[in-house]
């Protein structure tokens, strides 16, 4: 086993959006007024959509378009969990899981006992929130339920245009690989799961990172190479079709990447973080730092598995055009390309290493 990391970092540009609200507006005038999330950073104000939503947006996305089949849920009282199956679910394989749960078994004496079978499975994919790379004073919209009878009834909520920021990170050696020793976050099939996978085209391999009592690595249960390739695959396809956001009705945004970076690691570490900057007296004014850009990739160079794919829409930071195709030109490993391109020519590149 290898170590090899999809890195991702994308901006994405929307105007006059409510992407992620927070519930009710206390500050308003309106009893029915709904506020946007956001935090503040050197007090200033930066609104956010939450990485739990990205990730919905993410999943609905993933069964929209490539017809993932998603685990059901179930229940019970103040918890809920998915089937975490792995095996026959890929949005378990992909977004983790943690079922705390007990069965009833027969030993060999015929008496029925409890046996406790809790997995949990840390997700290989791995997100930030989305949140405006500068600083943004949302305002706040008077509307109205209104129909040609009767009294109106106003509310109020926040709006905003942001260019936004995130990053995610995609484990693509943990991703169809599962452990079953019993550690938190590592016994992620029971007993059952590990026998039907491997009666069904799944092989063990060893775990190079961890070793039993007597030094010898435990075993991993792997799906085969065809479903690791489409999960992993679609996983990254999907962001050219992402969609979401809440107040959709009367504030459509687009949220699919206008700037995207894609790029496999040997380390776990994110390098594009800090790429998009703000300035200006109210460091409100956006820009992509070409300069940290090149930085990230002269100290990563030796990090990088394969080409870098650095992903642009027309209309977007237009004035970047010629410093990107010049940071192409002085790295050969550098591919600057449309944001589709960018995306399909890297899922190409990583079927090859996996």
């Amino acid at each position: 086993m290898s170590n090899l990391k999809t890195q991702g970092f994308i901006l994405i540009d929307v105007d006059v959006v409510a992407l992620n609200n927070a519930g009710k507006n206390t500050q308003s005038n309106f009893d029915n007024a709904v506020g946007t999330k956001r935090i503040y950073k050197d007090g200033k104000s930066y609104v956010y959509v939450s990485g739990q939503a990205w990730r919905y947006w993410w999943r609905d996305t993933l069964q929209k378009t490539f017809g993932w089949n998603l685990s059901p849920i179930t229940r019970d009282s103040k918890i809920a969990f998915t089937s975490a199956n792995p095996i026959k679910y890929a949005d378990d394989d992909i977004f983790g899981y943690m079922k705390a749960a007990t069965e009833e078994v027969t030993d060999d004496k015929g008496k029925v006992k409890k046996e406790n079978v809790t997995v949990t499975r840390v997700s290989p994919l791995k997100n930030s929130v989305l949140v405006s790379v500068g600083s943004v004073r949302p305002v706040e919209n008077w509307s109205s339920m209104a129909r040609q009878d009767g009294d109106s009834v106003p509310y109020g909520k926040q709006e905003y245009s942001a260019v936004m920021k995130g990053m995610f990170s995609l484990d693509i050696e943990q991703s169809g690989t599962f452990a079953t020793y019993n550690k938190t976050g590592f016994k992620n099939l029971t007993e059952a799961l590990k026998v039907e996978a491997l009666n069904n085209g799944a092989i063990e391999i060893d775990d190079n990172f961890m070793k039993d009592e007597k030094g010898e690595p435990y075993k991993l249960v792997r799906l085969a190479d065809d479903i690791r390739k489409s999960r992993i695959t679609e996983t990254i396809l999907a962001l050219k079709n992402i969609s979401g956001g809440a107040m959709q009705t009367n504030n459509m945004g687009d949220v699919t990447p206008k700037f995207i970076i894609l790029a496999t690691l040997n380390s776990g570490n994110h390098p594009f973080s800090h790429i998009a900057s703000a300035s200006g007296k109210e460091n409100d004014i956006v820009d992509l730092n070409i300069d940290a850009l090149r930085e990230v990739i002269i100290d990563y160079k030796n990090n990088f598995q394969g080409d870098v794919f650095i992903g642009r829409r027309a209309g977007f930071m237009d004035e970047k055009a010629n410093q990107l195709k010049a940071l192409a030109e002085e790295f050969s490993f550098v591919k600057t390309l449309t944001i589709n391109e960018s995306i399909d020519q890297y899922t190409e590149q990583l079927k090859k290493q996996l």
